[in-house]
């Protein structure tokens, strides 16, 4: 069991040393200057983006998930991050066009910066992992599916937010972010 612990805490560390740091802090500007801030994603990789809008939600932006019922129509200037490892998945695609037409500002997370996702976009953050697909490009893994996409996925997103209030000008305090989080438990 230690083994496979260590591998998969190595697998993602590579990833993550791996990252553009300029594409991460072009997500990390585009955060702070955003008006409204609407998250993407399908299945795990949506589960991702959910945890993200949560942590950017503590963090005192305005931010929605893109098919919940009190979401509304995204506007001019807003930013969309829209979330496909692939970069194929065809809801993705199509919001994040939809997004564009709207001439909101939109940011792709995927593997894969020549995918159709990352070519509508504005920006893209490249996360150099492993998906179900096992693509030659991606790198080696013990993990199933996507984990590895997911687990880096997930450990960059907390990083980008860290960074922005950290280096930012929306500075806050723990408490700050205590206060914001669920008291309806």
């Amino acid at each position: 069991m230690k083994e496979t612990i260590k591998t998969v805490g190595n697998e993602v560390t590579q990833v993550m040393a791996s990252i553009d740091e300029d594409q991460a802090r072009q997500l990390s500007k585009a955060i702070q200057n955003a008006p409204t801030i609407f998250v993407l994603g399908e299945g795990r990789s949506g589960l991702m983006a959910k945890a993200f809008a949560m942590r950017l939600m503590h963090a005192g932006y305005q931010v929605y998930v893109i098919g919940e019922t009190i979401t509304p129509s995204i506007q001019k200037g807003d930013l969309l991050v829209a979330v496909s490892g692939s970069g194929t998945t065809k809801t993705i695609v199509d919001m994040a066009k939809k997004a564009a037409e709207s001439k909101a500002e939109v940011f792709a997370i995927t593997t894969d910066p020549q995918s159709p996702l990352a070519e509508i976009s504005e920006h893209t953050l490249v996360i150099p992992a492993a998906t179900k697909y096992r693509r030659p490009t991606e790198p080696g893994t013990i993990q199933p599916l996507g984990n590895q996409f997911d687990q880096s996925l997930h450990l960059i997103l907390d990083a980008v937010i860290i960074y922005s209030l950290n280096g930012g000008n929306n500075r806050q305090t723990n408490d700050q972010l205590k206060a914001r989080h669920a008291n309806l438990e």
